[in-house]
């Protein structure tokens, strides 16, 4: 099952919203940023992928991959009504899936994102 388009971040202002008004965890391989917004219906999500990540090809695996992890973890968010930007780092495109899962795993722990399971 792939992630819904409706819950993909469109709007510059969101990004920015969540950028600036949100708090933010960095790890290893990747920096989550969230902002609570009660008027959303559903979790929007965002990946930025710069060049500093690598070239195209791995710009795209990572944005895969990233869109991977929060199919399968997305639904063990405590508020679903949120802005959620991950930015990998520089380096995160020779991390495997799994290192990649655990350091994006770890950081919205640190934001206090997920249910005990």
């Amino acid at each position: 099952m792939r992630l819904p388009r409706k819950h993909s971040m469109t709007r510059r202002a969101d990004f920015l919203r969540a950028r600036k008004d949100g708090r933010a965890k960095a790890g290893r391989f990747v920096v989550v940023s969230t902002l609570a917004d009660p008027a959303l219906d559903h979790l929007k999500v965002a990946f930025i992928t710069t060049r500093k990540v690598g070239k195209a090809h791995d710009r795209n695996l990572l944005r895969r991959r990233l869109r991977e992890i929060v199919r399968r973890h997305g639904q063990r968010l405590i508020d679903p009504k949120r802005l959620l930007v991950t930015i990998p780092r520089p380096g995160s495109s020779v991390a495997s899936f799994e290192d990649l899962e655990a350091d994006w795993l770890r950081q919205v722990k640190r934001l206090g994102l997920l249910k005990a399971d």
